[in-house]
């Protein structure tokens, strides 16, 4: 019965693991060979909230952005780590880019939470958020 239970658990976390995973390998592969232009303006948009990014040089910032996304999109897509361990992940990645959405001027309408056209792109990154939070609850749950 345990592992039918393993089994369905695994079923149920696989259009989210894929689809997310598929996301970050295909964004952490397009900037690793990003040119010194994009890798200053990536660098000085992540700066003007996290200001210790801004002493990273350009280049090496976006090397380490790139192996980040590049370790969430492997621990999602390994069926073998578990749902736990890729939600953290997946997670705390999401914060980091919800707090440049939430304290980056111009992100949001005045006085809201609803993002500006420009802050649409970083806004829709609540999802992840939420799939993170959901693969930590199916792991945690599965060790019950």
């Amino acid at each position: 019965m345990a592992s039918g239970s393993a089994w369905r658990s695994t079923a149920r976390q696989l259009p989210l693991r894929l689809t997310v995973g598929t996301f970050f390998l295909n964004s952490g592969l397009s900037k690793r060979g990003s040119d010194e232009a994009t890798a200053q303006r990536l660098q000085q948009f992540a700066a003007t909230t996290y200001p210790f990014l801004g002493k990273l040089d350009a280049q090496k910032f976006v090397r380490l952005l790139s192996a980040g996304e590049l370790a969430v999109a492997t621990t999602l897509l390994l069926p073998v780590v578990p749902a736990a361990v890729a939600g953290v992940a997946l997670t705390a990645f999401s914060v980091g880019t919800l707090g440049l959405y939430l304290r980056t001027p111009g992100m949001r309408r005045e006085g809201s939470l609803r993002p500006t056209e420009q802050g649409t792109v970083l806004a829709k990154d609540v999802w992840m958020l939420g799939i993170g939070v959901s693969l930590i609850a199916e792991g945690v749950n599965e060790h019950r």
